[in-house]
């Protein structure tokens, strides 16, 4: 059996790719430029510069530069944040919905 310190149910794949976020119900024309550092069955992990509320829905938007690969979007909610610097933070979110 593989012994492993992350306890999680699900692996996580490391992205670093930029992505989009938008807070559901408000403006789409403003969205909030981020970078999904990694993504799970059930979560995702992004560096953004701005505080974003603890249960807020946001939808993200991930392009891919492979034609193998599709683009990814899903409704997410955040779980959790980080502040790593004062202009950085860590937001945790569950997927609930991939469109």
């Amino acid at each position: 059996m593989l012994q492993y310190d992350d306890k999680r149910s699900f692996f996580r794949m490391i992205m670093n790719s930029p992505c989009e976020l938008r807070v559901q119900g408000q403006d789409v024309s403003n969205p909030i430029s981020a970078v999904c550092k990694d993504i799970s069955a059930v979560g995702m992990s992004f560096e953004v510069g701005e505080s974003i509320a603890i249960g807020t829905e946001l939808s993200v938007s991930i392009d891919s530069n492979s034609a193998q690969i599709a683009s990814l979007s899903a409704v997410v909610k955040v779980v959790r944040e980080q502040k790593l610097s004062d202009s950085t933070f860590l937001v945790g979110v569950e997927i609930v919905n991939m469109t």
